[in-house]
């Protein structure tokens, strides 16, 4: 008989997460496990890149939305300090406007919290063999794209935006001033002023009542899936 994986053998796993709750379920899932184990946790982007570099895990479990921070930026600069660490996305978030997005940012996989519990493992051991990991519905969907499946190619209107652009417009639909945004992002006035316009512009909102509006609606849509 084989011996069981020792603690040293264990593959290492960042949790990162604004939820203290969802931290404690992965690491209490993670923990049970005979080839995983947690290294650490971290509830915002600025620890996270800390507990990166001290750490060293093997994989990263992430949540792209944390108080405030862009996602698919903080995705890239993880990438850029680590070009080889495995990401997988943990989200609430609908998976056929984000998953595309966190794969072109460099994550390996994107995993709705509405999913049960052992697919967190799966994933993770999928990520760290070097494969990619997503639901079979949103794996089809893509399949579908990549072979030029009409239907399938037929995009969500606010697959126009880019990753910038639809993370201003989930500011907007939350009640955030262009400063505010700009505080967020840690970019100038100007800047939140020409990503508005941009959205006006691909959109085709006639004003910014128009678009704030929309923002809004979209962002309780997202709240309600």
């Amino acid at each position: 008989m084989e011996d069981a994986p020792t603690t040293c053998s264990k593959r290492k796993v960042l949790v990162v997460d604004a939820h203290p709750i969802v931290r404690a379920g992965l690491v209490h899932l993670i923990a049970n496990e005979p080839d995983l184990s947690v290294c650490d946790e971290a509830g915002d982007a600025c620890l996270a890149i800390k507990k990166l570099e001290t750490r060293k895990p093997d994989v990263i479990i992430l949540d792209i939305f944390l108080n405030g921070s862009d996602g698919i930026e903080f995705i890239k600069s993880l990438k850029a300090k680590s070009s080889d660490l495995p990401i997988l996305v943990f989200s609430i978030h609908d998976e056929s406007l984000y998953a595309p997005r966190v794969l072109r940012a460099g994550a390996r996989g994107y995993l709705m919290k509405q999913e049960p519990t052992e697919k967190i493992l799966i994933g993770l051991r999928r990520v760290l063999a070097g494969g990619v990991f997503l639901s079979e519905n949103m794996s089809n969907r893509m399949l579908e794209e990549f072979v030029g499946d009409a239907r399938a190619n037929h995009k969500l209107w606010v697959d126009r935006l880019s990753d910038r652009e639809l993370e201003v417009f989930r500011f907007i639909g939350q009640g955030q001033g262009t400063r505010r945004i700009a505080e967020k992002l840690h970019l100038s006035i100007k800047t939140i002023e020409c990503y508005r316009e941009h959205i006006k512009e691909k959109m085709m909102f006639r004003d910014a009542s128009e678009l704030v509006h929309h923002a809004i609606r979209w962002v309780e849509k997202e709240r309600t899936q």
